[in-house]
């Protein structure tokens, strides 16, 4: 179908082109259930210079671009529904500028949060939004990532500064500044954040970065009900405590980490706590916690010492996908990812709870609890239409309920394939204004096209 752009791009572009079928198909699929579509070819640019000439080629033939990250998304925001070219960035990774005094830097898309903070780490810098997944900073632009720190740090949206973007039709623009603020015209910087590549490709990224804090503390606390944990956390938000991390996992969430991680928490509701600063702020942090946890029936309280039974602690939290998913081999996973106003969360985490067991799925449920958002990971049997319909309509449920609530369809992971229908019940007045900002800036409908709409 793409025969002559595919053979303008490997004339223009060489090896750097791919139609290998083994590659063809590692960029046909994310981390979620939705099914391959392969693309025609991919590209592995190595410049901004590259994906220029990419979209220059594309655009002349009205062949779709899809730009490709580290693949972990789960709305199927990199499945090439239509075919066509694959960008894919992971050998833009360089690290441009480190400005430690600003505390700011500027990267490629293609390098990972993993990678960024290890190089910041000697400077006494690091980058704060952690998804779980090691993502590629311009994935994590795309889909207005955030994660485990957002509680105290904010998401993708607040550390952004600059971003370089090629356009449709192969143009680069540059949008912000490093000052920290401005009044300067439309804020494309952040039109572009959450496009899901739908407007653009993503080049290089300006962010703000921050101090090492002087200590950092991790603990879990247990609890004998769900509705006792997520008051505790919301007495927390309200006294303004500063805390940096505060997950919640259920009984069947625990069960699964500790079958795939080897350990032995109890199955109960259990919160994963991060108190970061200085050592009294941290102590007087631990303390209030204490105080309000012991009004909400906490069964106790264990406390990390160093870092590495910190890491462990939240490596057993970034595990639970894929520790779900392993309680029942061969079974696909949905995730669910609404996030409402903090002081309707328990009535919503314990309807949803109550939906999962009167449909007889198996549905383990986790919460970045501090802002309001948390997920379901559903067990379905891909072969079986019953189950499937019944997750669907579960997640219709969910979403409904969230929306209702004043919440989002989606507090992270995107729209994508997944949530388009559940996009015109947020945000039915405005989806036309996105169509319209989308027919001006891809008016040939080339930038990963049937994502979002």
């Amino acid at each position: 179908m793409f025969t002559k752009p595919i053979d303008d791009l490997k004339q223009a572009l060489g090896q750097k082109v791919s139609v290998a079928p083994a590659i063809l198909k590692s960029h046909g699929v994310d981390e979620g259930s939705h099914e391959c579509a392969l693309p025609d070819a991919v590209l592995f640019a190595s410049s901004t210079e590259d994906i220029v000439q990419a979209l220059k080629i594309c655009a002349k033939h009205n062949m779709p671009v899809i730009p490709y990250g580290a693949g972990t998304s789960l709305e199927g925001q990199v499945i090439p529904v239509h075919g066509g070219l694959t960008v894919d960035m992971s050998q833009m990774n360089r690290i441009l500028t480190v400005n430690t005094s600003d505390m700011d830097v500027r990267v490629e898309a293609g390098i990972t949060r993993k990678a960024l903070n290890l190089h910041l780490r000697d400077q006494g810098l690091f980058f704060p939004v952690d998804p779980g997944a090691n993502c590629t900073l311009g994935g994590m632009v795309a889909t207005r990532a955030s994660g485990t720190n957002s509680v105290k740090y904010g998401t993708m949206r607040e550390q952004l500064l600059t971003l370089k973007v090629i356009t449709a039709n192969g143009e680069i623009i540059e949008t912000g500044t490093r000052a920290r603020k401005s009044a300067a015209g439309y804020d494309l910087t952040h039109l572009f954040c959450g496009s899901e590549g739908t407007l653009g490709i993503v080049a290089e990224v300006g962010l703000k970065v921050y101090g090492i804090p002087e200590k950092v503390s991790a603990g879990i606390c247990r609890f004998d009900n769900l509705s006792a944990a997520v008051e505790t956390v919301i007495g927390l938000i309200q006294l303004g405590t500063g805390i940096s991390r505060v997950e919640l996992l259920d009984e069947l969430a625990i069960r699964a980490t500790n079958q795939h991680g080897n350990t032995n928490h109890p199955e109960k509701p259990t919160l994963f706590l991060e108190f970061s600063g200085s050592v009294s702020a941290v102590n007087d942090q631990i303390a209030t916690f204490r105080s309000l946890s012991s009004e909400t029936q906490s069964s106790d309280l264990e406390f990390a010492t160093t870092q590495k039974e910190i890491n462990a602690l939240w490596r057993a939290r970034h595990q639970l996908y894929y520790a779900t998913k392993a309680l029942a081999p061969g079974k696909d996973t949905i995730t669910t990812d609404v996030c409402v106003p903090i002081s309707r969360l328990v009535e919503c985490m314990l309807e949803t709870r109550y939906d999962i067991e009167k449909s007889g799925l198996f549905g383990s449920m986790l919460g970045h609890v501090g802002d309001g958002n948390f997920h379901t990971i559903l067990l379905i049997d891909p072969g079986n239409d019953k189950e499937i319909e019944q997750v669907n309509e579960l997640n219709r449920a969910i979403v409904r309920r969230a929306i209702d609530m004043g919440g989002t369809c989606t507090g992270e992971h995107g729209i994508g394939l997944g949530k388009k229908q559940f996009l015109n019940w947020e945000k039915e007045s405005a989806v036309p204004v996105m169509q319209q900002t989308k027919v001006a800036l891809d008016p040939n409908n080339i930038m990963n096209p049937d994502k979002i709409f």
